[in-house]
């Protein structure tokens, strides 16, 4: 039996970077708010010191800031005929564990989404109709351009981004990435400096007409005082960034930007290493009550609020929301419901060059390091006749080339012994590789749903994912990688190897942990969730945020518009729903 505890305010689930924005914003309005994390509390100096954060054993095998599947994991299948079974380890993708969530191990890479993709269904029917591949349920977002670029904004000043604006105000900027949105203003920072791999591939890509851009980082390229007076210093290039925590308070983090900040607020407090069990409904479950939690020593407790903000990563947000019966739970066979629709992933493809003449210093780099073009992202190019739609943002930015996991080989190469030794002897230095994170485009049958067979500690039904790569994806892939390939060849390597996704979708290896949907924003609620202010339909104290919003998956990274949409619900919750709580939006 849970214990009921005196109510409060706001009540915040997660503390990544959408939950740590909110509950700020909040306390700042003068509310009570409560934080709540599944994991322990993450502090900079004590977790990452520089004498113990580059630790690849610790961090990049063993995975320390990842989510443990004994605390949580997820049961899945390729289609709704087979039987899901559960993920013994993550693999494919990294949710986080503890205050800061995946914002403290992701790469930095930060883009705007462009203004099309906000109304992408529309967009695609009206330029290309009946060419659409019928496979697809692609839907608009239910906002647009002008209302989320101010929010992009706040979290380009929050975050502190390093790179440099394509479009100003309506104005293309040389150096920029073109087919941006128009910006009201420029990075908060200049670019970072470019490492020789990026540098080598911009001078190829430009010299085949391409326009080649710094990649936006959350990497800063020079010392910043942010948007809440949070002081941090300039990129390393040490090399340990993706699945590592920062050191140097230089890659922008939940942790180094936001909750130093927040927690010393007298308003706010943080309940960590304890597991949200669902939000509580009146009889009528037209509103949250609270939420019931279990602590560390597995006591359960009714935490009453007036306001109940969701905001954990993509899976465990859609679980909550299943499990709490909120919402009505999208069926494939019916097209009913929308609890769990539109589940998407990310599809990430690469082109590998190996040359003879090359030391790329491999060694130093960072998550968000690095040059990219966008001509074959999204609809920046013409698919008509191509018999898909979606692309890529394709890019050349070296992490660092960690000892254990770096040991980059040409296909056929043994997998041990003395020829493997002396090909990882001649090629560590002088590979890199082109990377082409590629859309991911929502169908009937991928989905997000309650597993009949598994369960958690706690006796609950495991989250099911239901998800395949769609033809229209995987078509995609093929087309832009060999489009990324001819840039490669044009650099003259000894060796190519191009490496377009294929399918089945599988967990066998890591590829993006670019989770979206599931509980997706609209204009309507017979295909939504939530609305244009990630306002819970027929719910109206009950906000669910985070890229379980997305409809479906451009080809970028989804972090930077996490962040905006959690200033956009901020914003409409301070400005319009405490002046008068109750529907934003009439159903």
């Amino acid at each position: 039996m849970a214990r009921k505890l005196p109510s409060t305010d706001v009540v915040v689930v997660g503390l990544g970077w959408a939950g740590s924005i909110i509950a700020n914003q909040l306390a700042e309005e003068g509310l009570q708010v409560i934080g709540f994390e599944r994991g322990p509390w993450r502090d900079t100096a004590r977790d990452f010191n520089v004498a113990s954060a580059a630790d690849e054993l610790r961090y990049n095998r063993r995975q320390e800031l990842m989510l443990r599947p004994r605390q949580n994991t997820c049961t899945l299948r390729n289609d709704p005929s087979q039987t899901a079974l559960p993920m013994r380890d993550w693999g494919s993708f990294h949710p986080g564990n503890g205050t800061g969530g995946a914002g403290n191990h992701w790469a930095g890479i930060s883009f705007r989404f462009q203004p099309e993709e906000f109304r992408l269904a529309s967009h695609l029917r009206e330029r290309y109709g009946k060419e659409v591949p019928a496979e697809l349920t692609l839907q608009d977002w239910g906002t647009d351009w002008d209302e989320m670029e101010p929010f992009y904004t706040a979290f380009d000043k929050l975050a502190g981004l390093s790179g440099k604006a394509g479009n100003l105000g309506g104005r293309l900027v040389e150096g920029g990435n073109p087919f941006e949105g128009p910006r009201g203003e420029e990075y908060p920072n200049p670019p970072t400096a470019q490492p020789y791999a990026p540098t080598l591939f911009a001078e190829a890509a430009r010299n085949l007409g391409y326009k080649p851009f710094p990649v936006p980082s959350a990497l800063l390229s020079q010392a910043y005082t942010n948007s809440l007076g949070v002081r941090m210093g300039p990129c390393t290039f040490c090399g340990f960034c993706t699945n590592y925590g920062c050191a140097n308070y230089s890659k922008a983090s939940p942790i180094i930007s936001v909750l130093p900040v927040l927690a010393r607020k007298a308003n706010f407090s943080a309940r960590t290493n304890c597991e949200v069990l669902r939000v509580t409904l009146d009889k009528n479950g037209g509103k949250a009550t609270g939420i019931i939690y279990v602590d560390s020593s597995g006591q359960e407790w009714e935490q009453p609020a007036e306001l109940v903000i969701v905001a954990a990563f993509t899976l465990e947000n859609v679980r909550l929301m299943l499990l709490s019966g909120v919402g009505q739970a999208y069926d494939p066979l019916a097209n009913s419901g929308t609890t769990g629709r539109n589940y998407t992933y990310q599809t990430a493809n690469s082109v590998r060059l190996f040359f003879d003449d090359k030391n790329f210093n491999p060694f130093i780099g960072g998550g968000a390091i690095g040059m990219g073009i966008d001509e074959f992202n999204n609809d920046n190019f013409d698919h008509a006749g191509l018999g898909f739609v979606g692309g890529g943002s394709t890019r050349v930015t070296p992490i660092g080339a960690a000892p254990i996991d770096s040991r980059p080989v040409p296909r056929g190469t043994p997998a041990w012994g003395s020829e493997w030794k002396r090909a990882t002897v001649r090629h560590y230095l002088s590979s890199m590789s082109i990377g082409c994170e590629a859309s991911s485009y929502s169908t009937r049958n991928n989905y997000l749903s309650l597993d009949p067979n598994y369960k958690d500690a706690h006796g609950r039904p495991l989250l099911r994912i239901t998800f395949d790569f769609p033809q229209n994806d995987l078509r995609m892939a093929e087309y832009c990688t060999a489009r990324v390939a001819e840039i490669a060849r044009s650099m003259n390597p000894a060796i190519i190897e191009a490496n377009p996704r294929k399918g089945p979708w599988s967990n066998a290896s890591y590829q993006s942990s670019h989770v979206v949907g599931g509980f997706v924003m609209g204009a309507d609620p017979a295909t939504s969730s939530v609305n244009k202010y990630l306002q819970v339909w027929g719910v109206p104290n009950l906000f669910v945020v985070g890229a379980s919003a997305f409809p479906q998956n451009p080809g970028y990274n989804p972090t930077g518009t996490v962040g905006a949409l959690a200033f956009k619900a901020a914003d409409a919750i301070r400005t319009r729903y405490l002046k008068r709580p109750g529907e934003m939006i009439s159903l």
